[in-house]
């Protein structure tokens, strides 16, 4: 895409966090398509973080590769520090890091539940509120990813509902507090996605994903990567505080 016809200025300096695989990894490639400048946070599979960076230097951008566990305070400070100095700014943050460890409530240990919401839910706060802290002058586009799983419930994943529903809060939460500072938060909750995540499900569990889904079919990581770029880019310029399903029509919004 060319620099004029991109929704962002050429050179933007964008964040994803999660960004080794799955929708990180698209999310990462699709805004270094369309202009950007990308860090690519990783916790492990270094291997696939590497292949995702010499994608995004391929298409002549600027990458960054970041080692970091959200959930730990300490590394999400040293990895701002570190993007801090190699860049000086921040234009877009995209959370997505996220994990799930399944199983009814009744049976969770309470290590699977902090697991979950160490991750998902307070990874979130913490690279969200550092984001927060490099945009607060410049202003920028914070898309945290959330799940329709935080809108509806499913059986199963009360950890990863509770996390992902905590994260849709936060970001609204977030949007009130600095959109005077010229910071829009916008969430972007997928549904059933051809990731590693759902990969793992038994055929039969597929397939009745499948029959709850109008359009008959999973997401790809690509087409969640599109409305993740279109929220932080221009064209979503007075959009802060929403939430965006990409789900195939799964859930009545």
């Amino acid at each position: 895409m060319s620099a004029a016809r991109s929704p962002f200025v050429e050179g933007a300096k964008a964040l994803v966090t999660g960004g080794s695989r799955g929708i990180g990894a698209a999310v990462a490639v699709t805004l270094a398509e369309q202009g950007c400048d990308v860090a690519v946070n990783y916790r492990s599979h270094a291997d696939k973080a590497g292949e995702v960076a010499d994608r995004i230097r391929g298409l002549g951008r600027d990458c960054l590769l970041l080692r970091a566990d959200v959930s730990d305070e300490a590394q999400v400070t040293a990895m701002y520090q570190e993007l801090r100095a190699a860049w000086g700014t921040l234009d877009v943050a995209v959370l997505n890091s996220g994990v799930t460890a399944d199983g009814h409530l009744a049976a969770m240990s309470g290590a699977k539940w902090r697991q979950v919401v160490d991750t998902n839910l307070t990874g979130s706060f913490l690279t969200a509120r550092e984001a927060t802290k490099l945009m607060y002058v410049g202003g920028g586009a914070i898309v945290l990813v959330s799940s329709t799983s935080g809108i509806a419930g499913r059986a199963g994943q009360a950890n990863y509902a509770a996390s992902k529903a905590g994260v849709i809060a936060l970001g609204r939460t977030l949007a009130y507090e600095v959109a005077a500072r010229g910071i829009r938060v916008n969430v972007v909750a997928p549904g059933f996605v051809d990731t590693d995540m759902v990969k793992g499900l038994s055929p039969a569990h597929r397939a009745r994903a499948q029959q709850d889904i109008p359009m008959g079919r999973m997401g790809t990581p690509e087409e969640v990567a599109q409305a993740a770029a279109f929220l932080a880019g221009a064209g979503a310029s007075y959009i802060t505080g929403k939430v965006l399903t990409v789900d195939g029509g799964m859930i009545p919004v």
